[in-house]
């Protein structure tokens, strides 16, 4: 495995990769060109916010597994570009909380007291000591606009203040707001009646612009705004209006929409303070995330484990490989379903029962798409696999059964077709050796590996001597033989694994002997 750190990163990071066993190049400050032209020999990549991952860098990177961003946001990276190639992006959504939180305290600090204009004019030679009558923080009421993980860091803090803390999230819990000790608020409520307000989301379709001229208006005259979440998420010329009409008191901006922000409308605007970013920018923080990045990389490249994926199910590295012998088996069946039943799969219902209810479901639930997607499109894993079957207008459904049935641990796909529902499933024997123990109706015992051929045909003698016979002139050898059917008489399912691949010509033949109603060539 070779990983590339194309911005710069505490060398902590490139230490970590070597003491796993990863190459590593440490490349910062490369053009997109010089990027593009070597990205191919990388499995990672880790990025801060310099490098640009975007579709025409990912089309380049032909090995390209993973990318991990050291720090928050990911607004740098081509999520749907990279999702759609398979590559799992990851963030460090911890290892910079707490710097980003303390700096959001202190530009809500510096807006009451007015510390940047008095420092300024203090060092000016002048003493405007009745100038800088400034606010306290005590009895004010705090407006969160986000109470994730950086804003209940916030909230904690400001409490500790005495401030009180209002909230407004729809991702917050009303137990979560309880156990925080804030108040859980809708978005006009908090505009309302919030002293200072400090945003603490991601730039998303849905929050970008969220303190735009309307929301301004409505907010308490004098209110003092802090943003050190991400650009964009405030009109920056509707800011502007509202500082100068008085509206809005003060503003404290670590971000801007434009980076660097080299000019602004806001730029010497009574009452505005400002930052180059520096939210994350601490010693601490900077190891914390460069270790984190290496750490969570390596663990996906050598065993499989996902943490803090913007793109994909998280799995830990104690879930993993536990989780991994199942997911080959869920693969193994979405194949199966996805050559077999091709096109009619409407609906799929991923089941869980025994051990397996125990599990994560999700990377499951992954496994089995890719397995299924992969029947209609090239390129498909786990990461990318949700995405087409949601594009393909598949409705996918998980349920999970703590009792055993049959087996000690079971997987089982549903899909419903035209023709009705078709069920196949299967379990584990030791723990570790997949196997397939229901076939559509049928019940068998076979390993689902190489090529195989799906037949079904009508029960009656004879069948089995003109497989043989048509697969023998084709010097196409038999490995296992797996049979089984409904009924005396009715349809019967023969699965049987090859040690070469039937040309055209043999599956023609053998769709033409007496009874045969399907012949489907499986590859797995």
């Amino acid at each position: 495995m070779k990983v590339l750190i194309s911005d710069k990163m505490d060398p902590r990071a490139a230490q970590i990769f070597r003491e796993r066993g990863i190459e590593v190049d440490e490349k910062p400050g490369l053009s997109p060109d010089e990027l593009k032209a070597i990205i191919g020999q990388y499995d990672g990549l880790a990025v801060r916010s310099a490098t640009k991952p975007n579709a025409e860098l990912l089309d380049a990177a032909t090995n390209l597994k993973v990318i991990g961003r050291a720090g928050i946001g990911v607004d740098n990276i081509d999520i749907a570009a990279a999702t759609a190639r398979g590559i799992v992006v990851m963030n460090t959504p911890f290892g910079n909380s707490i710097t980003t939180a303390e700096h959001a305290i202190a530009m809500m600090f510096a807006l009451a007291r007015q510390l940047p204009a008095a420092d300024a004019s203090t060092q000016a030679g002048k003493w405007e000591k009745s100038k800088f009558m400034g606010v306290e923080l005590t009895g004010k009421t705090l407006g969160l606009i986000g109470a994730g993980n950086i804003g209940s860091i916030v909230a904690a803090r400001a409490l500790g203040l005495k401030m009180k803390v209002i909230a407004y999230d729809p991702f917050l819990t009303a137990e979560r707001a309880l156990e925080l000790g804030i108040e859980k608020v809708d978005l006009d409520t908090l505009l309302g009646r919030a002293d200072f307000i400090t945003l603490h989301t991601p730039l998303t379709d849905q929050t970008r612009g969220i303190l735009d001229a309307e929301a301004l208006a409505k907010t308490k005259k004098g209110v003092r705004i802090i943003n050190c979440a991400r650009g964009g998420l405030i009109d920056e010329a509707a800011l502007k209006d509202a500082l100068d009409s008085g509206q809005v008191a003060g503003a404290a901006l670590d971000v801007f929409e434009t980076e660097p922000a080299t000019e602004s409308p806001l730029f010497g605007t009574p009452g505005f303070v400002s930052t180059p970013h520096l939210g994350a920018s601490t010693t601490e923080a900077q190891v914390n995330v460069a270790i984190q990045v290496a750490e969570q990389i390596s663990d996906y490249l050598l065993t499989g484990a996902i943490t803090n994926a913007i793109n994909s199910p998280s799995l830990t590295a104690e879930e993993a490989p536990r989780v991994k012998p199942y997911m080959g088996l869920a693969e193994n069946l979405g194949k199966l379903a996805g050559q077999v039943l091709g096109e009619e799969i409407e609906r799929i219902a991923v089941e869980v029962e025994g051990d397996a209810a125990e599990l994560n479901i999700k990377p499951i639930t992954g496994a089995v798409l890719a397995g299924l997607m992969g029947s209609y499109s090239d390129s498909v894993n786990m990461v990318n696999a949700p995405v087409l079957a949601k594009d393909r207008g598949l409705d996918v459904r998980e349920i999970r059964h703590s009792h055993e049935g049959d087996y000690h641990t079971l997987v089982r796909v549903t899909c419903d077709t035209p023709k009705g529902k078709r069920t196949v499933a299967g379990t584990l024997f030791g723990n570790d050796n997949p196997r397939l123990v229901h076939l559509f109706d049928v019940g068998v015992e076979a390993e689902l590996n190489g090529p195989m051929l799906y037949i079904v045909n009508t029960d009656a003698p004879g069948f089995i001597g003109a497989l043989g016979t048509v697969l023998g002139q084709a010097q196409i050898n038999i490995a296992t033989f797996n049979l089984g059917r409904r009924k005396i008489g009715g349809a019967a399912v023969a699965l049987i694994a090859i040690d070469s691949e039937p040309d055209a010509e043999t599956v023609k033949k053998l769709a033409a002997l007496d009874g045969v109603r399907q012949v489907v060539p499986l590859r797995f």
